[in-house]
């Protein structure tokens, strides 16, 4: 084998190690029987009785009959007195339907059956990204509360409620499907909002290179007829004889998309931090920031069926654009087939563009080509991924390691070499670490 082989093969090992793609969808158990049918304490206590007449027809004693008749008494005495009930119904309502993670949710199904009331015992089928945290059965109710543990939309799951006849011989089971949550990612800190050197003719809170209407002073100049005589700046007036007034910079609002690299998911093989989850946590952070300054922020998902939502503002803006990408992640199955260009919409002319990746997957790079090709300032935020763990003694996988670190370093050259801002995030740091060195200067955009 040549050494190229070797370190391709070694390289395609690395690759695979770092992959925590998943592709699995939560998966319903197969249906209860129709209709009644014997119970667990029926079950038991025929078995005995039967077990008991079996030995005394086998041994041929009589007294051995005896053992069999506490079991049959205990059946007979069990027997209801009255029909069991013929309709068997249940209704789940679960509150809240859209939380962050973390939260917990509070399942409630009601049983509503004619007849005897009888023993109510539920089977909790739990779907992906929850977690059942306590469980509480009443003589017509389930009460479950669950825990949202990572952002997607989930399915709860389902719940076969068995209920028992009133000498618990019988049983017959129901099932409810508890419905789908959405649960948001919790959004990382930020509070920089870098700006680019261009913003639109809009008022907001950036303070912009233009002269105009604002609270930054940034100069003076002679007074014009018309102007305000409080805005007289009595220094500078004495001093060269003439009046002179204050000159303020212009506030203005900023067009903001941010762009999520959802090709991948990559899993850190050393602390298991997912670059997926990651990138939803940042880019959550960013919209809080943005839309607290009253800017309009939008969003753009690549990978498989390209999701966007125009740049809006509001608070009601921050769920809007959550929700709108949150299929992305459906019961942990999310697929990549195909790469859709960016809608011209998408991507408004002069809007900064935060571009959040882990660098792992090569297609992001004809993404960053489109928005660069459109003249749109770029930020690219790089989520670390970590590194694979080798085995002692690989040294084709040691080559290969080197190999891809060369290849990712090779990567944030080229990006900066184009004029593009490249920083990185790294997963539990506040992203305003991230974001501080572009605010020393304005962003730039590219050339058409």
């Amino acid at each position: 084998m040549t050494a190229r082989a070797a370190s391709r093969r070694a390289t395609v090992a690395v690759q695979r190690a770092l992959d925590g793609r998943h592709d699995v969808t939560a998966e319903p158990p197969p249906p209860p029987p129709p209709g009644w049918r014997a119970g667990e304490r029926a079950l038991r206590l025929g078995t005995l009785g039967a077990v008991a007449l079996a030995a005394a027809l086998i041994t041929g004693r009589p007294w051995v009959l005896a053992l069999a008749t506490a079991p049959l008494v205990l059946l007979a005495l069990a027997l209801p007195s009255g029909p069991r009930p013929g309709t068997v119904t249940a209704e789940a309502e679960a509150e809240p339907r859209r939380c962050f993670e973390g939260e917990q949710v509070t399942v409630r199904i009601t049983v509503s059956y004619d007849g005897e009331p009888g023993r109510l015992d539920p089977g909790v089928t739990l779907g992906h990204g929850v977690r059942l945290d306590h469980l509480a059965v009443g003589p017509h109710r389930v009460d479950l509360v669950l825990t949202a543990q990572r952002w997607g939309r989930w399915t709860l799951g389902t719940v076969d409620v068995d209920l028992y006849d009133r000498g618990g011989l019988a049983r017959r089971s129901v099932r409810v499907g508890l419905g789908e949550i959405a649960v948001f990612p919790l959004p990382g800190h930020a509070s920089l909002t870098p700006i680019p050197v261009r913003l639109p003719q809009r008022l907001g809170e950036h303070t912009a290179a233009q002269r105009g209407e604002g609270v930054e002073v940034t100069g003076v100049h002679p007074h014009v007829r018309g102007e305000r005589q409080r805005r007289i700046h009595w220094p500078a007036t004495t001093r060269r004889g003439t009046l002179q007034v204050h000159q303020f910079a212009a506030e203005r609002t900023a067009d903001t998309v941010v762009l999520l690299d959802v090709l991948a998911d990559v899993v850190d093989p050393v602390t298991g931090t997912s670059s997926l989850d990651e990138t939803f946590r940042a880019a959550a952070g960013l919209v809080r920031a943005y839309l607290r300054t009253h800017d309009r922020v939008g969003v753009v998902a690549v990978g498989g069926a390209t999701r966007w939502l125009r740049p809006g503002s509001g608070q009601g803006s921050f769920y809007r654009i959550v929700e709108s990408v949150l299929e992305v992640r459906k019961d942990r199955a999310y697929r990549t087939e195909g790469l859709s260009p960016l809608p011209p919409p998408a991507l408004p002319e002069g809007a900064l563009v935060y571009v959040i990746t882990p660098l792992t997957d090569q297609r992001i790079f004809g993404i960053l080509q489109q928005v660069r090709g459109r003249a749109n300032p770029m930020v690219v935020v790089e989520i670390p991924v970590g590194e694979p763990v080798l085995e002692p003694g690989d040294t084709e996988a040691e080559l290969a390691l080197r190999l891809w670190r060369a290849d990712r370093d090779a990567m944030r050259f080229a990006l900066v070499e184009r004029g593009i801002a490249v920083v990185t995030h790294r997963p539990g740091a506040t992203l305003d670490v991230a974001l501080a060195p572009l605010l020393r200067t304005r962003i730039h955009g590219g050339t058409r």
